[in-house]
């Protein structure tokens, strides 16, 4: 018995479902389940509890504002004198002191927010708490770095943000093809927004 046109259409279609389902089935998210806080992986947390940036520094950095711990590893070829070094130094390590302080209330906001979610679903109220105590952690960390980032600038002469601007890469105009020493590659990417 000869197979219809539209028997072989249908059972095309339904390899091809069944296909496209099975390409689709695994989240990009797999395996993140089983992240001690689901919104933060394990370099997140170390990045974090280090006082590093985390990349929440960007506005200023990628602008022309530079920050004091990228400028003391530059130090020679930029040529800061000592008491720019000195002066960095202090707005480094109150900023990383700070950032510490703040990436730890802000780990501790995510780990709320995570644990009502495994505890079961919280209400609108308690959500809207929650995400509110994360969104303010996380500000008061974004501010952290910026604001030590603003602090650089009257120590700095325009010359030395140039050289540092152009040491660090950022004189490229695209900023995918030149990932400056010091990035992470893959937050790099991804805060530019690079394939």
């Amino acid at each position: 018995m000869p197979i219809s046109r539209a028997a072989i259409a249908i059972s095309l279609l339904i390899a091809g479902s069944a296909a496209h389902a099975q390409q689709h089935a695994a989240s990009p998210y797999a395996g993140e389940e089983r992240r001690q806080i689901a919104s933060l992986s394990e370099n997140d947390l170390a990045e974090l509890r280090s006082g590093h940036g985390w990349g929440l520094a960007l506005p200023a950095e990628l602008n022309g504002v530079p920050g004091p711990a990228h400028l003391l590893e530059l130090s020679k070829q930029i040529g800061l004198s000592n008491a720019q070094i000195a002066g960095l130094t202090v707005i480094r390590d109150r900023m990383r002191a700070g950032a510490i302080e703040a990436g730890e209330r802000f780990i501790a906001s995510e780990r709320a927010l995570n644990d009502a979610f495994v505890d079961g679903s919280p209400d609108a109220g308690a959500l809207a708490q929650l995400v509110n105590a994360a969104g303010e952690a996380r500000a008061n960390l974004r501010f952290a770095h910026l604001s030590a980032h603003l602090e650089t600038l009257p120590l700095l002469t325009t010359r030395q943000v140039t050289l540092y601007n152009r040491l660090r890469g950022y004189h490229h105009a695209d900023p995918c093809k030149s990932i400056p020493k010091g990035h992470d590659e893959a937050m790099w990417r991804a805060h530019n927004g690079c394939e």
